[in-house]
Parts: structure tokens; C-alpha cells; sequence
């Protein structure tokens, strides 16, 4: 039996909270030009989403397009058990590249990890023939423009789901990548471990080589800590894990040539609990096993103009431990790969108004123009689409009223490319407050110039962009790094938002009273305020420290409520530095 379908489900959804106006260009809390997210709301809508099952007589499949294409769930039918972590609820956590990560299933990142679009659509395509199943999902990414494709199949007798992996090139430019597979399973204190021996990259709070059949973890209990393993030098090519407690697990196999990525990541069991229920439901805990072409997440490939790449890897779920050192690569009869389908821009509301734009351009007919996104409107020009340089250039001689959005978008566009010098003559002769902000960033980050980048602030002209959290929080990073000198103007504009709760400035309220001196008064500030959880992030981490060496306090600990994890700082997560 073979069969495909699709369905709509509802799930508890948590909405996210926009950073903010500013473009996220440059920004290592972001990546450009995607949206990133502040923070999470604490109660939940119904949201629809759009699934697809295909199964055979031993496994089901279920894929959720409008969750970046991820593998929802992975039942062994022999026995009923789901070898995944099959998520309840919705509710993203900040991890980046733009804070809204959701744990569970199969995810599969591209360019950067973890994806870009992991809880929003991408486009889907099926087919059933007489003895295979097929899922494709996949986009053109916003960022540089590639193609990628992930293929899910299903044979007639299979009991594994074979996914293949397909990247594209189709700009003029060479680009940067990674990528990794990673599944979401159930962790529980018996959850077994089964990886290869040879040296591990251990990544926790410190960075160590450890021999894994003498030093590695058996089991989820004997870990008390987040901490993620990478495989070096692996003894087979297969991996997984198996609860014995509720008999199920999963098992992953590929040939080492082409993916050699192998990781293990968990929270273990304790005091780092609490970073997997934030993105759980009733307190369930989950691990990560991961596998992807290149060997650690702190290397990236690059791809060259018209180059391609694909991988391809298998998915056992199981109700008993399987022999990782017996655990053959399965051979498969699968399509060429020129028969692999690639997709477009998947999301309209984000792509539809650039392709207007260049339209109107190639046709050089102004009535087809549309109008720019507003300052409230946190659409940025596509760094992926390479035509829209000339096409927004055009844009701004055609429509002079509009002159100031076009210039705006054109300086975020080459921003956003890492074309500083052009990026910044476009923003300064655009003058809109989002080019003032964002100009301000790129002179602070890119140029050093703290003066210019504070004269840029001092120009924005509403009000209320003027207060914003994001614009509030990067000018007083500014002007904190003028020095002393600037305290009283820091002071002033901390103060117009007093009664908001927002941590960003929650966290410039401490560092200006560190910097006053007042370190008892900051440290007060931060202690009673319980900050979300956030990834690879260490800003209030350095704060709390100075403010202990600002008190003669000894002690190094830092209190979990600030939010931030204890990892040492490792991997290409950001594109960025932190501040």
C-alpha cells in the first residue's frame, strides 16, 4: 500500500514580536532580509497549517510545508510509535538567525542554521508513481537568491524515509552555505545513545576533544548540561538513539563521502531543562541528532555561480536498538537530479511588491510602479534578487515623492550585501528615519565612527520611531560607547520610555546606571527582571559581570534569570559579531 494526502490541522500558536523598523542588515541579531523577533507571546492563537502523509505498510510520513518543510512526524506502524518529537504547540524560542526556533521533527537548514524559514511556508510539490512516493519542498531564498529543494520518498517496501537535498546557485555570485538535518526526538532519562567512537568536538562550557567510547555520555541521565557533539573522525557511518521506556527511537545512515556531519545536541537533565519546555507544551523534554555535508556548524561551504550540490541521507524509525557498526546505506533507484524540481520565491507577501518593482523596470513603464513599503511596513529590498540594484535605483527618478522610501530600500539592499560604502551614500542621501537608524548602525559597526553614527540619531524626526525599543537600544549603544560625556543625553531618552517593560531596555537601563556608577542600583534592576531565554547571546552576561567587579564581588556566577546560556562562544550562527 501506497498512499499520499494532504490535510489542514489547527495548532496552539504563539505570535512573535517584531525587533523592530530598523532593516536587519548588519545586525547580528538577524539576518537581512528577513524580519527577527524580540520576544514570544505568553498565551496562544489557533493557527491552520497544511499537511502532507504519504505511507507505506511499515512507516507514515507527515510534512508540514507551512513550517519550512519540516518532517512533522515519523510513525513506526508496527508498533505505533512516533520515533519523533512531534510538536503540540508552536511557540518559538530566540535562537538565531531570527529567534523564532521551534524544536521537534526534522528540520533542514539552508544557508545557515538553524533555517530562516522554519515556521513559515515554503512550496511543496508531490507525486506518487507505482513504487515511490515523492514530497518536495523548498524556495528561493531571500538572502542570496539560491534554490534549494529537500526531497522526502517512500518506497513500497521501505522502512526508512529517504531524504535527498538539493542546492542551486542561479546568481552571479558566489555564496556561502551550510546545512544540517536536524531531527527533534524524545528525551527522556533511559534515552540511549548510539554514535560512532573516534574524537568528538565537545561543545558545552568549553571547547574540548573528548574520546567518545571512553568519555562520551550512554545515556540522557548522565548528561547534567546543554552540550552538543560533533563527530571527527567517526568508526561507521550510522547514529541514533532508542528510549527503552517507551520502546521507540531513531536511527539515521549516510554515506560518510558525501555526508560526514554527524551531532548530537542536548539539554541534559537539570538546570538547562527549562530551554527545552520553553518550546514545549506540559514540560516534555527533546533532544537533537543531527547530520548534514560538512563536518561542524562553524565552517561554511561556498557555492559557486551555476553550481549545484546534493546529499542524501536515510531516517529509521525503530521499536529496538539497531547495530549502527551492521547498519547498511540502503541502495535506492531515485530521479536525476536535473529531475529534482526547483522553486521560486515562496512567500507573496514578501516577494510579489520586488518583483513589481523590477518589472515595471524591465518594461520602463512607471504607471506599473507600486508604492514602497511605510516606515510601518518591515518589508526590506531582496539582498537574493540581484535585479532589483537598477530596477530601485530607477524606482526613485520615477517616482520623486517617493523618493526617500526608494533611496532607503536601495541603502538596505546594498547593505544587506555587504556593500558598506555604496550602502551608506544611498542612506545618507535618502534621509527617511529608517535610513537614519540604519545608517547610524553601519557607522558604529562597519566605520567606527560613533560621532556620525550618533548625528544620524539626533536627525530622526517622528517621535515615535525615535522611541522605539530597537532605535532606543542601538542609539544608546551609541552614545554609551562616546563615553561619559554623553550620559545625560542617554539618560534622557532612557527615561521618555520609563514605564515600558521591554528587556532591551530593560538592559540599557543597568548599563547606564553601571556607567553611573550606580552599580548596586543596576544590579537590583536586572535581578528582578526575568528575561526570556536567548541563544548565543552574552550582552547581559558582560553586564552582570561588571557590575560584580564594579561591587569588588569575587563570584562569577551568573544568574540563569538574565536569559542567556553558558556556551563557549562557538559555531557560524551569526553573521555578525555581538556588540
Amino acid at each position: 500500500m501506497l498512499e499520499i494526502r494532504a490535510f489542514t490541522d489547527v495548532l496552539l500558536t504563539h505570535p512573535m514580536v517584531s525587533a523592530g523598523p530598523i532593516p536587519t542588515a548588519q545586525d547580528p541579531d538577524g539576518v537581512y532580509p528577513y524580519e527577527s523577533y524580540a520576544e514570544t507571546s505568553r498565551r496562544p492563537i489557533i493557527k491552520t497549517y497544511q499537511f502532507l502523509t504519504m505511507e507505506n505498510d511499515r512507516i507514515k510520513v507527515t510534512v508540514c510545508p507551512d513550517l519550512g518543510g519540516k518532517v512533522y512526524s515519523l510513525i513506526h506502524k508496527a508498533s505505533g510509535k512516533e520515533a519523533l518529537y512531534s510538536i503540540p504547540v508552536i511557540r518559538p524560542i530566540r535562537i538565531l538567525p531570527r529567534h523564532f526556533f521551534i524544536g521537534g521533527g526534522i528540520e533542514v537548514s539552508f544557508p545557515i542554521s538553524h533555517s530562516p524559514v522554519q515556521i513559515v511556508p515554503v512550496h511543496f510539490q508531490t507525486l506518487a508513481t507505482v513504487n515511490r512516493l515523492f514530497i518536495w519542498c523548498g524556495e528561493r531564498e531571500a538572502r542570496f537568491g539560491m534554490q534549494w529543494t529537500v526531497e522526502y520518498s517512500l518506497g513500497e517496501d521501505d522502512d526508512f524515509l529517504t531524504q535527498r537535498t538539493y542546492f542551486y546557485n542561479p546568481t552571479s555570485e558566489p555564496h556561502p552555505w551550510m546545512s544540517w538535518s536536524n531531527a527533534g526526538v524524545p528525551a527522556h532519562a533511559d534515552t540511549e545513545f548510539w554514535f560512532p567512537n573516534g574524537p568528538v568536538l565537545s561543545h558545552g562550557d568549553e571547547m574540548k576533544t573528548i574520546d567518545w567510547a571512553v568519555e562520551g555520555p550512554r545515556k540522557q541521565e548522565e548528561i547534567d548540561r546543554m552540550i552538543g557533539f560533533f563527530w571527527r573522525e567517526p568508526d561507521c557511518q550510522a547514529f541514533g538513539v532508542y528510549t527503552p521506556s517507551i520502546g521507540s527511537g531513531l536511527f539515521h545512515v549516510a554515506d560518510q563521502r558525501i555526508t560526514p556531519g554527524i551531532k548530537l545536541w542536548s539539554d541534559g537533565t537539570g538546570k538547562h531543562e527549562k530551554w527545552i519546555t520553553q518550546y514545549t507544551k506540559n514540560g516534555e523534554q527533546c533532544l537533537e541528532m543531527q547530520a548534514g555535508p560538512i563536518m561542524d556548524q562553524s565552517i561554511k561551504n561556498r557555492l559557486d555561480p551555476g553550481a549545484s550540490h546534493v546529499h542524501v541521507e536515510f531516517w529509521i524509525p525503530t521499536d529496538r536498538r539497531l547495530d549502527i557498526h551492521s547498519l547498511p546505506v540502503p541502495v535506492v533507484d531515485l530521479p536525476a537530479q536535473e529531475q529534482i524540481p526547483l522553486f521560486g520565491f515562496a512567500r507573496p507577501h514578501e516577494s510579489e511588491l520586488w518583483e513589481w518593482v523590477v518589472e515595471a523596470y524591465s518594461k520602463q513603464k512607471s504607471e506599473l510602479l507600486p508604492l514602497p513599503p511605510g516606515i510601518d511596513d518591515n518589508r526590506w529590498a531582496l539582498s537574493g534578487y540581484e535585479e532589483l540594484e537598477e530596477a530601485l535605483r530607477w524606482a526613485a527618478t520615477v517616482q520623486p515623492d517617493q523618493y526617500t522610501s526608494w533611496k532607503m530600500q536601495l541603502g538596505a539592499w546594498y547593505a544587506g550585501k555587504d556593500r558598506i560604502a555604496e550602502a551608506l551614500t544611498e542612506l545618507e542621501a535618502s534621509g527617511e528615519d529608517r535610513a537614519l537608524a540604519l545608517a547610524a548602525r553601519l557607522y558604529r559597526r562597519n566605520i567606527g565612527d560613533l560621532f556620525k553614527a550618533a548625528a544620524c540619531y539626533r536627525r530622526i524626526r517622528s517621535r515615535a520611531f525615535a522611541l522605539h525599543p530597537q532605535v532606543t537600544f542601538e542609539r544608546d549603544v551609541t552614545l554609551a560607547g562616546i563615553g561619559a560625556e554623553t550620559l545625560e543625553e542617554r539618560a534622557y531618552w532612557l527615561a521618555q520610555t520609563s514605564a515600558l517593560q521591554d528587556e532591551w531596555l530593560v538592559e540599557r537601563r543597568a548599563a547606564l546606571l553601571v556607567d553611573q556608577g550606580e552599580f548596586e542600583e543596576a544590579k537590583q534592576l536586572l535581578q528582578c527582571t526575568v528575561f526570556q531565554l536567548v541563544h548565543q547571546r552574552y550582552a547581559r552576561t558582560k553586564l552582570w559581570l561588571r557590575i560584580m567587579e564594579g561591587l569588588g564581588d569575587p563570584s562569577r556566577e551568573v544568574p540563569s534569570s538574565l536569559g542567556e546560556d553558558d556556551l563557549f562562544e562557538f559555531g557560524a550562527y551569526r553573521e555578525y559579531q555581538e556588540d
